[in-house]
């Protein structure tokens, strides 16, 4: 069970209104009670937090907002006592423009780590040193791009290099050396930002899938035990590729997650203007997430797996605009039932609602989206209890009556229980895992399907009570607004069921 955690949002230790290590693993016990085993933190090394700790100074180093690196250390020991490994975000693709790497390199035109052009073109950036020319950003201009060479040469580009040239092959080497530091040191491996953007120019990512091959044959032998999870969105890519596992999401030209949980209220409708299935509409359609995830699986095999989350630190929170808590429980059935990797993103086991309107901070805000789109909503402080949270880092969430963590463990209906109760039986139960088969029963509302012909799982996304018929399928283990009779199931408005035989 993946558990993403902002650390600056999570838990302070030091009363600096700032997340930090020590007060991520002053929450070990929760993550285990809730019966997480692996952690992923997001970037905590030194960085100017031109995004938010994605523009990395120097990956050799904690931040000091965040702690030390012998805090990372007590963290990775502590939580391993518990059976929970921790993964760091590796941004490989850029760093920031304070890195002494890119300092040196505009300031020497025979430095060849990062991507120059001699002339103006199209998304480059003047160069902040003596160096003439213009560098290549990755994703703000605060990040430019690592060279990893271009899988294509252009005449019209004489700067473009060879995948093989002295400055990737250097990069190449860079990565190593900083993934074999953290893995030495007890971590467990890597969830890699922007994993597909490293090679340029590469019709159908083939010298950028090389790339992580190779180093993935180095982990295998060097560091057999780790984990290398990719923000990729294209399993059926990124998992030959070399990563054990890669992302559904909410960008690029799939459809499995926003056809599942897009929001026309929530997004840019531009996106995806049909109601997404588990819109109170009863109005969507699961076909879209279904085909994409039979494509992903039957490329994978038993080689890797997809990652389903219930959010992340992008895009809105599963409760966002009119998705209430009582619609996200039918949600997060699914989420924890279905042939996948599940991944919490923190705060939504409790439904933290994702916060319009707040200001940019850390560079939360996305170029044309920013009107509409604003990441800081989704990096509101966690809600450990009804008083004012330990962690100022965000404006937290402004209703009286939030929801939070020290209420809804002492309320055995609540949404967090709800969660706990998933997960236990998924641990307890490889049918409900990854390898455990599935089958559709009904691939509408409600939505129902059997795993490892033990378990039938029905949920009802819809504001409509609806009826499906199929035989007793077992007792329920789990459930509510659920009713069986006479081989008819109906679910109330938003209701869900596990039966098991």
């Amino acid at each position: 069970m993946l558990y993403q955690i902002y650390p600056q949002s999570f838990a302070d230790s030091n009363g600096d209104g700032i997340g930090d290590l020590t007060g991520v693993e002053s929450k070990l016990d929760y993550l285990a009670w809730l019966g997480v085993n692996t952690v992923w933190l997001n970037p905590c090394f030194v960085s100017p937090m031109g995004d938010a700790g994605y523009d990395v100074a120097d990956y050799y180093t904690i931040d000091p907002r965040y702690g030390t690196n012998d805090d990372l250390g007590k963290l990775v020991e502590t939580a391993g006592r518990r059976g929970i490994r921790v993964l760091l975000d590796l941004v490989a693709g850029h760093t920031s423009d304070q890195h002494p790497w890119f300092r040196h390199s505009a300031n020497d035109p025979d430095d060849h780590r990062y991507i120059w052009s001699d002339r103006q073109t199209e998304g480059f950036q003047p160069s902040p040193g003596s160096r003439e020319g213009f560098y290549l950003p990755n994703f703000f201009p605060v990040q430019p791009a690592l060279n990893f060479g271009y899988a294509r040469m252009d005449d019209a580009e004489p700067w473009r290099q060879p995948v093989d040239a002295e400055g990737p092959r250097a990069n190449r080497q860079a990565l190593r050396d900083i993934m074999d530091h953290w893995l030495s040191l007890g971590v467990s491996g890597f969830r890699v930002d922007m994993a597909s953007s490293l090679v340029k120019d590469d019709a159908g990512k083939a010298e950028t899938a090389k790339l992580w091959r190779e180093l993935r044959g180095w982990i295998d032998t060097a560091h057999p035990e780790a984990a290398l999870l990719s923000e990729w969105a294209q399993p059926q890519v990124s998992v030959p590729a070399g990563f054990h596992a890669d992302f559904f999401l909410h960008f690029g030209s799939s459809q499995a997650y926003r056809s599942l949980f897009h929001n026309g209220a929530v997004y840019d409708d531009t996106w995806r203007p049909r109601p997404c299935f588990f819109d109170a509409s009863g109005a969507g359609s699961i076909a879209d997430f279904l085909a994409e995830w039979a494509t992903a699986t039957s490329v994978i095999g038993p080689d890797g797996h997809v990652i389903l989350p219930t959010s992340n630190h992008d895009f809105p929170r599963l409760v966002a605009g009119t998705r209430t808590p009582e619609q996200a429980r039918a949600a997060l059935v699914f989420l924890l039932t279905w042939q996948t990797l599940p991944a919490i993103y923190y705060g939504d086991e409790i439904g933290m609602q994702y916060q319009p309107g707040l200001p940019d901070h850390e560079g939360s805000a996305i170029g044309a989206l920013a009107d509409g789109h604003n990441r800081a909503g989704s990096r509101t402080p966690m809600q450990w209890d009804a008083t004012d949270p330990e962690v100022t880092y965000l404006p937290p969430h402004p209703s009286p009556d939030r929801p939070n963590v020290a209420d809804q463990r002492a309320d055995p209906d609540s949404l967090l229980n709800l969660v706990r109760e998933l997960i236990t039986l998924r641990r307890a139960n490889s049918a409900l895992g990854p390898t455990g088969g599935v089958e559709i029963v009904n691939p509408g509302y409600p939505f129902v399907y059997r795993r490892g012909g033990e378990f039938t799982v029905a949920v009802n996304p819809s504001f409509t009570p609806a009826t499906v018929d199929i035989p007793m399928p077992g007792a329920q283990v789990i459930g509510r607004g659920a009713t069986h009779e006479r081989d008819r199931l109906h679910l109330d408005r938003f209701g869900y069921a596990v039966f098991r035989r």
